[in-house]
């Protein structure tokens, strides 16, 4: 039977930040009416209107989604009568990918035209299209961390690291922040995306076999 070999484990984070290059916007559509009929059509005459706009914008089918639809009854309660029926609310939502972020103000306002009043902005999240290098550049960093304490310790113990013996990671990535939630009231012709940075986080364990 052999005995283990003496081991240190620590974990280590890192981040990488990069100039985003794809902004995902949603877009809410609700269109009340009398009946479920109306209410159902004029939501999909204006995602139709919105979604033209867009692609006519540059914005690629493959980066256009809808999800979410929904017609339901709006009640009223009343003294005697108990609830009633009002009218009925449709509604959905479209996600958007809009890959030339000089260009995204021009693109949100024009949406925003096209739907009129049924148009909801719920948010938008600045990201990349392919965040395999800034993914690894926080691995790196994440790596780094966690053999620097490693050594650090090693050395406070009077000894040093040998092999790896494992690795994980933790974690995974950190999803790029929401940078702004906005409201149908925001005057979007002067909204301006600015792209800034925006980063990735990555977290690893690793246990390394001390030296005798």
């Amino acid at each position: 039977m052999t005995d283990s070999p003496r081991s240190i484990s620590v974990a280590g984070t890192g981040s990488a930040e990069a100039v985003p290059d794809l902004l995902t916007v949603s877009i809410g559509i609700e269109c009340r009416r009398e009946t479920v009929a109306e209410a159902y059509s004029e939501a999909g005459t204006r995602s139709a209107a919105i979604t033209s706009e867009l692609r006519q914008r540059g914005v690629d089918s493959a980066d256009l989604s809808t999800s979410g639809l929904n017609v339901r009854a709006e009640l009223n309660w009343q003294d005697g009568r108990g609830q009633t029926v009002t009218g009925y609310l449709a509604s959905s939502t479209l996600t958007v990918r809009i890959r030339e972020l000089s260009a995204s103000s021009q693109v949100l306002a024009a949406a925003v035209a096209a739907g009129g009043d049924a148009v909801r902005l719920n948010g938008l999240t600045l990201g990349f299209a392919d965040s395999s290098a800034v993914e690894a550049r926080a691995r790196e960093a994440a790596w780094q961390d966690a053999r620097t304490t490693a050594e650090h310790y090693a050395a406070l113990a009077g000894t040093g690291l040998g092999r790896v013996l494992s690795l994980t990671q933790h974690t995974g990535f950190q999803a790029p922040i929401p940078v702004a939630k906005m409201q149908r009231e925001v005057a979007v012709t002067s909204l301006t995306v600015e792209a800034g940075e925006s980063g990735v986080t990555a977290t690893i364990g690793v246990v390394w076999e001390l030296l005798d």
